[in-house]
């Protein structure tokens, strides 16, 4: 099985992981991939176009976004896991919070677990203790459905890198090794535009010489804010912040437009 050591040791530019929604109400591409050949030919497209990871999920995480049962999110993302894993062996990445579906995608071959309570609900981190997979920990305030409801922080860089080291030693102290860690700031989790300008001002503060940092900036709200509604602007501000993140130290970057990303990690690479 592929690791997250595994592929950033084969691999000097940062990996980019495409995203796959199997939703009907994410906030890019809702809707899109929820027959199954629709998803998977989606995925091998990112794949072709220089993904080295896809990340699925089946429950949106957008700002309000209701939680979905564990039959629903089950339903949505075990044939497509299954389908996948026959087409390839690319590095599959879980992004699920619900410790049954944890075990469910480990059992099905998936690589890494992202999980945006950072495994803090009951059970998860003894999934993945139990496990060899990696972990994505991500940091947010509150919940999906209240978390931007004024989202407040005395200084958010160190409250959230104080959570995010706090939940790292959580994992080593439960037998996770730092190898297997990455962690996510969480733009657009909890966090109001000036936040999410800090913290991408500051990424630099959220490197750690063995823990890999994610930056998931792909179509949020902080690139709209900043260029505005125009789907060009928002495809290219978000693949231009991404390898800037990337020359900063992220040495993962989550996206939904894998070719505009590559583009703009070779041309800042050539600067």
């Amino acid at each position: 099985m592929q690791t997250l050591k595994h592929l950033i040791r084969k691999n000097k530019d940062p990996l980019v992981m495409g995203v796959l929604n199997i939703t009907p109400d994410s906030f890019s591409d809702g809707g899109k991939y929820l027959n199954l050949t629709a998803a998977i030919d989606h995925a091998m497209s990112m794949i072709e176009e220089g993904a080295l990871i896809i990340d699925i999920g089946g429950e949106s995480t957008r700002p309000n976004a209701q939680e979905v049962s564990l039959e629903t999110e089950k339903a949505r993302i075990e044939p497509v896991i299954k389908a996948l894993r026959k087409e390839t062996d690319i590095y599959i990445s879980l992004d699920t919070n619900k410790p049954e579906l944890m075990r469910l995608g480990i059992d099905l071959g998936v690589n890494m677990i992202n999980d945006i309570y950072a495994l803090s609900k009951p059970e998860a981190m003894n999934v993945l203790s139990e496990s060899e997979v990696d972990v994505c920990l991500m940091h947010m305030q509150g919940n999906p459905k209240t978390m931007q409801k004024n989202p407040s922080y005395n200084e958010v860089v160190s409250e959230v890198k104080f959570f995010l080291d706090s939940q790292i030693e959580n994992c080593i102290n439960n037998g996770i090794g730092a190898s297997r860690i990455m962690i996510d700031p969480g733009f657009g989790f909890g966090k109001s535009h000036e936040d999410n300008l800090a913290i991408f001002n500051e990424i630099e503060a959220f490197t750690h010489n063995q823990i890999t940092l994610m930056v998931g900036l792909s179509r949020k709200s902080i690139i709209k804010k900043l260029v505005g509604e125009n789907e060009d602007a928002i495809i290219q501000a978000s693949a231009l912040m991404a390898a800037i993140a990337s020359k900063k130290g992220a040495k993962v970057l989550r996206v939904h437009d894998v070719r505009a990303t590559k583009i703009a990690i070779d041309l800042l690479k050539n600067l």
